[in-house]
Parts: C-alpha cells; structure tokens; sequence
C-alpha cells in the first residue's frame, strides 16, 4: 500500500456495521427502490462504515464525514464509477464523470466560465427571466411549484448557456427530455441486473429516445454557434474560445457537446429542485417566511432584486443552506476501489462499490441535532462554527466538486429573493410532500397558492 496514503488516512477508530434487512439474490435492492432516503438515513446507527449488498455484490457507504472526505480527496483511490458510468449515458466523458488527466484537463479550460466577474454577467438573464415567469402568476391561482420551478430553471439555464436561439418550443422539449432521463439514470444504477435497460420495454424506448434526442437539440445549437463564430457572453461561447492555459489547447465539438448537456442537467434539476423545497418550507413555517421577506424588503425596497443585493440577505440564504441540508438535491453517490485498499480499517476489494450520501450526512443526528427540524439559525453565527467540518456536502468536495456550486447558489438567492419580493407561496391545505429520488432528488407535486405581497 502506499505509503502517501496510509499518511492521508483519519487516525481514529472506526466502528463498522451491516445494513438490516438484506434479501436473498436481492440484497437492498429493493429496499433502495422502494424508501432510498429513509434507509440511507437509518445507516449511520449501525457504523461509520455499513456494509450494503447490491443483488449479490457488496457496497459499503461512508457514514462519517472524515470518510467521506478521504473518499473525495483521493481520486486515484476511490475512482468515479457506478452511478457515473450509468450517467456517460447522458452525460459522455463530461467534466461531472471524467478521470483522472482527462478530469485536470477540461477542469483547468472550462473554469474561466465560472469566475466570479462571469456569474455576476449570467444573473442579468436570471432576474429577466424570474420576473417575466411571475408577472403570468394570478392571485389565488393554484400551481405545483415544482414543475414551476422546473421550467422556470430549464430556461434560466438555456438563456445562460445559449444567451439567443433557444426558443420557447426548444426549451421544452428539452426539459421533457431531461425529466424522463432524470428518472430512468437512477433505476439503471440500483439495478442488480444490466441486461434489464437493454430490454425493449416502453420505459427503455422512451428513455433512448429522450437521451438521443436531447443530445440532437444540443449539438444543432453548437453547430449554429460555430456557423455564426460571434461572441455572445454566454457559456457556450466561453466553452468554444476556452483553451487550457499551458498548451493553448481547445475542446471538441463533442466535448463542447457532452460539457452542455451536463450543464443543462445541473443548471436546471438541482437547482429547481432546491427552489421548491425552500418554497415549501417557507410556506409551512410562517415565521421563517416573515423573517426573509421582511430582510428582502429592508434591503430593495420597492424595486426587484440583483445581484448587489445578495450579501445583505443572510437569512435568506440560511434557509437556503437549511433546504439543502434537509434535501440534498445529490443525495447519494458513489466511486468504485481503483485498488485493494481499506476504508476506516475495513478492507475494501479492488472493484467495490463505496458509497456516500448526503442524505445520510445531513440527517445524522449525531451531526446535526435534531436533524429532522428546519432550523436555519444552525447556520447564522456562532451556531454555524458547531457544524462538523464536511457534515454539509450538497455540491461534493475534492478535485470533483461541483464546478458551477457558486452559480447555482447565487441563482437560488437571486430567484427567491424576487419571487418572495412580490409573491406569498402557500400550501394547498392536506398537501404532503413526498420527495421523491432520482438522478437528483425532487420535490415532486406540490400545489401552492399564489397570493401577492405587492405589485411591480
């Protein structure tokens, strides 16, 4: 073993379980189908490492956050694998499931596009198009906001993306496509079995074709972009000028495309999903509600939010934080054992799945008191010094974390700062949420009613 490694190692004693209720041939399986985040969240009693069987094979989930951070800072040990080849099906060789110099590579060209001076640029479409989605609400007006959220978000995205060209009808399309592919990936990873997506069942026919035709509206949008070679401030026209800095090397169309597509599923179903959650805590605690639109308010007055405003709303953004804690919109994930190695003192085999699950983190008990409670002071002074260093984990960490954490955080801000500033979202009475895991998890329907605080 090396000895680099070993040195990189928590020195402390590890406890070390196995999940209950394992069925033969099945294992968890079935139980990951059926209630995925109440099991994950069950498993850190049973150890800091637990033991899970996949069909006939065994995973073992890190439950403690300084595993969890060694799986994260050792790439060449704990490689991308599992739910990220399933996702190469979406996705190719993109920045979220390369490895290894590949990974460095398109790292290194592509985050010029996510400075700070470029997000600050890219908030401009995404106030733009909050407003023009809530100037159609009516009062009194039930809607699921969700799929509000959700299209509202595919078209912040395009706009950052593509700036001009993508059309109302392109867009949702588009998103149609996203939804379906969002829910067969995770399906595809759970399975024991890889022959069962290959089947044709009306479920595998409408997954390939939404893939491949997502893929189709990408590639034409590239192709158009390359055709016209003007400079429209957006990503796509920052990913076609991008050159890696030491060798002046640029990406291919077909990096361009696999780097866009992954950028339309993280720009849209993560960040759609935070909105509705936050909305739906807002609406079922009144006094947390009072609380943001009471800071929003002192901090724009009577005109729409932009960016500048942002560093004054540090409730709002507690709420936020809170939000993801209780749903983390990647709830569970997973490397493969690149080598025979061991994980808190356990042997983990060379080729084993290893799992780690925000889900589990954050409602860990032993991490967050009284876990199950939406408390955003956890995250406002001297009580945020309390959390454990990497109990919060909504965008990873390592050289993989998420790349477009920052953006996605400022449009979050940015979107309920201007809908809380004209709008009240309340809960349909009898309405329960019933989250619901996929590739990322959503909140599924939620009816809200739509009552006004003021006017533009």
């Amino acid at each position: 073993m090396n000895p680099a490694e070993v040195a990189e190692k928590p020195a402390r004693s590890w406890s070390f379980g196995t999940a209950p209720g394992a069925v033969p041939l099945l294992g968890h399986v079935l139980t990951l189908w059926r209630r995925p985040l109440e099991f994950l969240a069950s498993l850190p009693a049973h150890g800091d490492v637990v033991e899970v069987r996949l069909g006939t094979g065994r995973a073992y989930l890190a439950c403690h956050p300084d595993l969890v951070h060694h799986i994260l800072v050792n790439p060449r040990i704990f490689d991308k694998g599992g739910l990220f080849d399933k996702a190469r099906q979406l996705l190719g060789n993109s920045l979220s499931v390369s490895r290894g110099d590949e990974h460095r590579y398109q790292r290194r060209v592509i985050q010029p596009a996510f400075h700070s001076t470029k997000i600050a640029d890219y908030t401009s479409a995404v106030g733009d198009d909050t407003r023009t989605a809530i100037d159609s609400w009516e009062a009194g007006r039930t809607q699921d906001i969700g799929e509000a959220m959700h299209a509202l978000l595919m078209r912040v995205a395009a706009r950052t993306l593509f700036s001009t060209g993508a059309d109302d009808r392109t867009v949702e399309e588009a998103r149609h496509c996203l939804r379906i592919v969002s829910q067969g990936i995770y399906k595809r990873t759970i399975s024991p079995l890889d022959i069962l997506e290959k089947l044709p069942t009306p479920g595998n026919r409408r997954y390939d074709h939404a893939n491949r035709r997502l893929r189709e509206i990408v590639e034409s949008m590239i192709g158009e972009r390359r055709r016209s070679a003007a400079d429209h401030g957006d990503l796509l026209s920052t990913l076609l000028r991008a050159e890696h800095p030491d060798t002046g090397q640029r990406l291919t169309d077909e990096e361009i495309l696999d780097q866009v597509v992954t950028f339309l599923v993280a720009g849209s179903e993560t960040t759609a999903s935070t909105l509705a959650f936050v909305f739906h805590l807002l609406g079922t605690h009144p006094e947390a509600e009072r609380r943001v639109h009471a800071e929003i308010d002192a901090a724009v007055g009577d005109r729409s939010p932009v960016f500048d405003d942002l560093p004054r709303l540090e409730y709002t953004r507690a709420v936020i934080t809170e939000a993801l804690r209780l749903y983390p919109p990647s709830w569970m994930s997973m490397r493969v054992a690149a080598v025979d190695t061991d994980l808190g003192g356990h042997p983990v085999p060379a080729g084993a799945l290893v799992l780690y699950s925000a889900q589990a983190l954050h409602h860990n008990p032993e991490l967050f008191p009284d876990p199950e409670e939406f408390d955003p002071e956890r995250w406002l002074g001297d009580r945020a010094k309390e959390v454990p260093r990497g109990a919060l984990l909504p965008f990873g960490a390592g050289s993989h974390k998420c790349i477009g954490d920052v953006l996605a955080l400022t449009e979050t801000a940015l979107i309920v700062a201007t809908i809380a500033s004209r709008w009240r979202l309340l809960p349909v009475p009898g309405t329960t949420l019933r989250p619901e895991p996929k590739a990322t998890l959503e909140a599924g329907p939620l009816p809200m009613i739509c009552e006004p605080r003021r006017h533009p």
